[in-house]
C-alpha cells in the first residue's frame, strides 16, 4: 500500500486531460491519498486556472495559490500540452512548476521533447494508478525544501546562482531557468572542476524511478549554454566521460 502524504498543508495538484473519466480516476485517487487535486480539462482551461487575469492591464499573473505539480497529457484538442509546458516554463512567475506529462507519445524524440520543455517525469499511458501516485510523490519530494541541504549563492564573476530565491543572474539580468537546467548548474558550479559522467548526472538530477536516456543530459546542457551568455565557455564537455564546470580566463 502506498503511503500517505503527511504534510501539513496539502499539495496542490493539478490534472489536465480532455477525457473526463480518466481525470475522475485520477482526482479521487489523489485525494484519497492527502492531496488537494482539481482538474481542467484542456490546456486553455488549466492556463486559465493557472493564471489569473488583471483586469486593469489584461495581463495574466499567477493564481495566489499555486500549483505544487501539473499531470499533464500532451495531445489535446486546441493547445496541446507540449505548447502548455513551453508557455509556463517561459514565464519567471510559472516556471517553477513541476510538471509530468501522462501521454501515449513515448517514442525517443518524444521524450526528449519533453524534457527539453522541463518535465519532470513522463509516464506512459495506460498506466497504473499505483504507478502515477508513485511518480508524483517522488516529484512533490524532490521539489521540497529540505532543512539538511544548506543554502548558498554560488558565484563566478557575474554569473550567480541564489539557492533561496532558486533565481540565476548572468551579468546582472535576470536568466530563467528550469528546475532541471538550476540543479544541474547548482550542482557543476558547486564541483566545479569535477567531471561528472552522464549517468553520473542522471542519477543526481533526475528522480530515480524515471527511464530516461543519456541524450536528455546532452539536450539540458545545449539548452543552459544558450542562456548563459559568455559562461556557456565554463561548461566544459570531455570526450568520453561527461561535463564539468570550469572557469576560463576567456569570457572578456
Amino acid at each position: 500500500m502506498l503511503p500517505l502524504q503527511r504534510n501539513m498543508e496539502k499539495k496542490r495538484i493539478l490534472v489536465v486531460d480532455d477525457e473526463q473519466d480518466l481525470c475522475d480516476i485520477l482526482l479521487f485517487n489523489l485525494q484519497i491519498m492527502g492531496f488537494q487535486a482539481e482538474a481542467a480539462y484542456s490546456a486553455e482551461e488549466a492556463l486559465g486556472k493557472i493564471m489569473t487575469p488583471k483586469k486593469e492591464r489584461g495581463e495574466g499573473t499567477p493564481s495566489p495559490e499555486p500549483y505544487d505539480l501539473m499531470l499533464l497529457d500532451v495531445m489535446m484538442p486546441g493547445m496541446s500540452g507540449f505548447e502548455l509546458a513551453a508557455k509556463l516554463k517561459a514565464d519567471e512567475q510559472t516556471r517553477h512548476i513541476p510538471i509530468i506529462f501522462l501521454t501515449a507519445k513515448d517514442t525517443e524524440d518524444d521524450l526528449l521533447q519533453g524534457f527539453s520543455l522541463g518535465a519532470d517525469d513522463y509516464v506512459k499511458k495506460p498506466f497504473s494508478i499505483r504507478e502515477v501516485i508513485a511518480r508524483v510523490n517522488v516529484v512533490i519530494n524532490r521539489n521540497a525544501p529540505h532543512a539538511d541541504l544548506k543554502e548558498e549563492n554560488l558565484r563566478h564573476e557575474g554569473l550567480v546562482i541564489d539557492d533561496a530565491s532558486k533565481t540565476t543572474t548572468v551579468d546582472g539580468t535576470s536568466v530563467a531557468l528550469t528546475r532541471t537546467e538550476f540543479e544541474l548548474l547548482r550542482l557543476l558550479m558547486k564541483e566545479r572542476g569535477k567531471v561528472f559522467s552522464r549517468r553520473q548526472l542522471l542519477d543526481l538530477i533526475w528522480p530515480s524511478n524515471v527511464v530516461v536516456i543519456e541524450r536528455t543530459v546532452d539536450v539540458n546542457i545545449a539548452r543552459l549554454r544558450k542562456k548563459l551568455g559568455r559562461y556557456a565557455a565554463c561548461l566544459v564537455s570531455r570526450t568520453g566521460f561527461g561535463y564539468s564546470f570550469e572557469p576560463t580566463d576567456e569570457l572578456k
